[in-house]
């Protein structure tokens, strides 16, 4: 999707659909939309005055005009004391889905500055693409054939002449960021017989061609000898073996890098320790953490910020064998300590643990994970945010105010020292389950025990990573959680 920043008046832009983001209107059109209303023989301002129109939060209303945009959208953006970045974004996502349904392959943007509340030209530059592409994200490449919907190709942003410098800045952000979100939601959405461990390490090498990225790609047999106890213990079950992928983006010298781990479960069946089989097909998007890391990466290769960046990502099926670890036994981690395995399917932070124990080599700046770790979180938070827990409290509300920007919610939950009692073992260092009460805690509190020497937040998506049902911003299935929110931490640390 190819992105530009134009300055035209409203009633001359040839565009298939021109989508006119307002907030609440009181029965009166703003006067910044006079001219389009009268090329509309005034059906704007009809529609207004009788409140077949409000502006609500994503409210559409389609008017065909005789010259100039052929169709005109406005699309509510709700209060104007609640438009910010995230309601912008929101409403360019709802306005790209309705451009997909009428088959349109071109949409232009305007926010009148009636409705721009504190949102920047560079900010809105940015999260009119990031929603555009959010909202017209198709996953076709598994048809062969059927309704096949053409895709949104071009995207406009109708700015002043004043602010297009500023908008086009951020326009070059949003589009970058938007690419690599795309990315992950293409890999979340592909099944667990394409994208395997080797297939994620494929798009690392990928991203490393494309963009002069140093990979490495670790086998078993490497595993094996730089002592992978934990996720080579996850592996055994399956024929697929495992990989351990390490992307390392170099912008700014020496400096410390952040570093990015992505749980990399390709399939997750429970194990020895099965899930139910209703919905088990969704365990294809156990690797969302991953797709996260590696969307990031796209974003790192397209704006090539100055900051260092190391992505590692463990990636393995965990499936129910004879060869399959079972509850009851012990293994030794990288990090040197043995876990006693007391449910197998409490897979994910035996492989995160592997990985952080690793990324200490770097001796990196600050170390965020990414999982979808416990079903626990989404009694917790739902679907509206992820958790958010960490060894240091700085990092962590430098995490949640990323998320803030990126429209991707988090919320801090406690790693008080009572809940490590529950992860205790009899016979080990520790168990990797410390039982239902608190589960994501005790979860959180398991990673900790191999984090050493480096500040570390860690985020549980798994009621974020996905979505069950069509929504107004985006279509069911794979959201991409983590992307935008990784960029705007990294993009964040570089502006200071």
């Amino acid at each position: 999707m190819n992105s530009t920043v134009k300055v035209v008046p409203l009633e001359r832009v040839p565009t298939p659909l021109l989508a006119v983001l307002v907030g609440t209107l009181d029965d009166k059109l703003p006067t910044s939309l006079l001219s389009l209303d009268e090329l509309l023989g005034d059906a704007l301002s009809r529609a207004v005055a009788q409140r077949d129109f409000t502006g609500e939060r994503d409210s559409t209303q389609l008017f065909y005009a005789p010259r100039g945009p052929r169709r005109v959208l406005l699309v509510g953006m709700g209060k104007l004391t609640e438009i910010t970045r995230g309601a912008v974004r929101r409403a360019a996502a709802v306005a790209a889905r309705r451009a997909i349904g009428l088959g349109v392959d071109s949409i232009a943007f305007h926010v009148p500055h009636e409705f721009r509340g504190g949102v920047t030209p560079e900010t809105l530059g940015q999260v009119l693409v990031e929603g555009a592409m959010q909202g017209a994200w198709q996953f076709n490449a598994l048809r062969a054939a059927g309704e096949k919907k053409p895709p949104l190709k071009n995207v406009e942003l109708i700015a002043a002449r004043e602010e297009r410098p500023e908008m086009d800045r951020g326009r070059t952000i949003g589009q970058a960021i938007a690419i690599g979100h795309k990315l992950a939601r293409n890999l979340q959405a592909l099944p667990g017989n394409i994208c395997t461990p080797e297939y994620l390490a494929n798009v690392a090498r990928q991203l490393a061609k494309a963009y002069g990225f140093k990979v490495t790609v670790m086998n078993a047999a490497q595993l094996q000898r730089e002592g992978f106890g934990a996720l080579l213990a996850v592996a055994q079950g399956s024929v697929q073996e495992p990989r351990f992928i390490v992307l390392e983006y170099r912008g700014a010298g020496r400096e410390a890098p952040i570093c990015l781990i992505g749980k990399g479960i390709t399939f997750d069946s429970g194990g020895i320790s099965i899930k139910p089989s209703e919905k088990m097909d969704e365990m294809k998007y156990d690797m969302s953490g991953a797709a996260a890391v590696l969307g990031t990466f796209e974003m790192l290769g397209q704006l090539k910020p100055p900051v260092n960046v190391v992505g590692a990502i463990p990636a393995t099926e965990n499936l129910p064998s004879g060869s399959a670890i079972k509850p009851g036994d012990v293994v030794r981690s990288h990090f040197g300590k043995m876990i006693e395995i007391v449910n197998t399917d409490a897979e994910g932070r035996l492989i995160l643990a592997d990985a952080l124990s690793y990324v200490r080599r770097f001796k990196p700046a600050c170390v965020i994970d990414a999982a979808t770790l416990t079903g626990a979180v989404v009694i917790g938070l739902g679907h509206h945010a992820s958790g958010l827990m960490g060894n240091d409290d700085q990092l962590i509300e430098e995490v949640r105010l990323a998320g803030e920007r990126a429209g991707e919610r988090c919320w801090p939950l406690p790693l008080w020292d009572e809940y490590r009692e529950q992860n205790k073992s009899d016979i080990a260092d520790v168990k990797n389950s410390g039982g239902r009460p608190a589960g994501s805690i005790t979860a959180g509190w398991f990673l900790r025990e191999f984090v050493d020497g480096f500040p570390w937040a860690h985020l549980d998506i798994a009621g974020t990573a996905w979505t069950d049902k069509d929504q107004p911003p985006m279509a069911k299935g794979p959201t991409g959680v983590g992307v935008r929110l990784f960029s705007e931490f990294i993009l964040g640390r570089v502006r200071g």
